[in-house]
C-alpha cells in the first residue's frame, strides 16, 4: 500500500480489496472448516468400526462351538474384510477345526493367505497351512505352499516346518537338510533351536551335529611323544 495514502485512501482500497477477495477469503476458510470437520468425523466412524471389528473378534474368542464363531466370522469378513481382527478371527476357527474338520480347516486357512493386507499374518497362514496339509497325508501340497521367494525372517521357520513335512513323508535326508537350513536361515533367531536340534537328533541314522557350532581350537603345541619301548629282555648269560 502507497504509505503517501491519505487514512480515508487506504480505507477505500482496503474496502475495494475486501469487495473483490472477500468471497475468496471467507470461501477458504469455511472450506477449511469443512474439511477439518469431515475428517473427525471420518476418524469416528473409523474408531467405530474398529471397536465393533475388536468386539466381534473377541466373540470368535470366547466361542465354544465352531459352527457359531464360523458365523460370525462371515459376518466379519462381509462387515469388514480389511480388518486384521478379520483374518485373525479366520486363524481362530481353522484352529478349532483343525481335528474335526481338516478340510474346513484347509479351507479357512487358504483364504486368510490369500485375504489379508497383513503381510505377517499372511505368512503364519501359510506355515499353518502346510502343517494342516500334512496332518492331512497331502504332502506335496504342503512342500508347495512352503515355496516362497522371499521369505525374509520367517526362512528359518518356513524350513522347520519343511523338515517337519518331509519327516513325516519319509524323507530323512531332505527332512535333516531342511532343518540344518532352518537353524542358519534368515530368522533363526526365532526358533526353538534346542527343539529344532531334537528333531535332528530323532531323525533315523544317528544324532546330527548342532548346526553352525564352533570348532574347537588348533593345538597350539605338539601332542607329547609316546613313551620310548622298553628295552627288549636280555639273552641269558647277556648283558651279565
Amino acid at each position: 500500500m502507497d504509505e503517501n495514502l491519505t487514512d480515508n485512501e487506504r480505507v477505500e482500497q482496503l474496502k475495494l480489496w475486501w469487495r473483490e477477495n472477500g468471497w475468496f477469503l471467507i470461501g477458504g476458510v469455511a472450506l477449511g472448516a469443512l474439511a477439518l470437520f469431515g475428517w473427525n468425523q471420518y476418524t469416528a466412524y473409523r474408531d467405530h468400526r474398529y471397536e465393533e471389528a475388536g468386539a466381534l473378534y473377541q466373540t470368535v474368542k470366547d466361542a465354544k462351538d465352531p459352527v457359531a464363531a464360523n458365523t460370525v466370522l462371515q459376518k466379519m469378513r462381509a462387515d469388514f474384510p480389511r480388518s486384521a481382527y478379520t483374518s485373525q478371527a479366520g486363524l481362530l476357527v481353522a484352529g478349532m477345526l483343525v481335528v474335526s474338520a481338516p478340510e474346513h480347516a484347509t479351507e479357512e486357512l487358504t483364504y486368510v493367505m490369500e485375504h489379508t493386507k497383513d503381510a505377517e499374518l499372511a505368512m503364519i497362514a501359510r506355515l499353518r497351512l502346510a502343517r494342516v496339509l500334512a496332518y492331512r497325508e497331502k504332502y506335496d501340497d504342503a512342500l508347495k505352499t512352503l515355496k516362497v521367494d522371499k521369505p525374509g525372517k520367517f526362512a528359518g521357520r518356513l524350513n522347520e516346518v519343511r523338515g517337519d513335512v518331509e519327516a513325516a513323508h519319509g524323507n530323512v535326508e531332505e527332512a535333516r537338510k531342511a532343518y540344518l537350513e532352518a537353524m542358519v536361515a534368515d530368522g533363526s533367531e526365532l526358533l526353538d533351536r534346542n527343539f529344532v536340534q531334537m528333531k535332528l537328533n530323532d531323525l533315523p541314522g544317528g544324532a546330527a551335529p548342532a548346526a553352525a557350532s564352533p570348532q574347537p581350537p588348533a593345538p597350539t603345541s605338539e601332542p607329547p611323544a609316546a613313551p620310548p619301548a622298553a628295552a627288549p629282555a636280555a639273552k641269558n648269560g647277556e648283558g651279565a
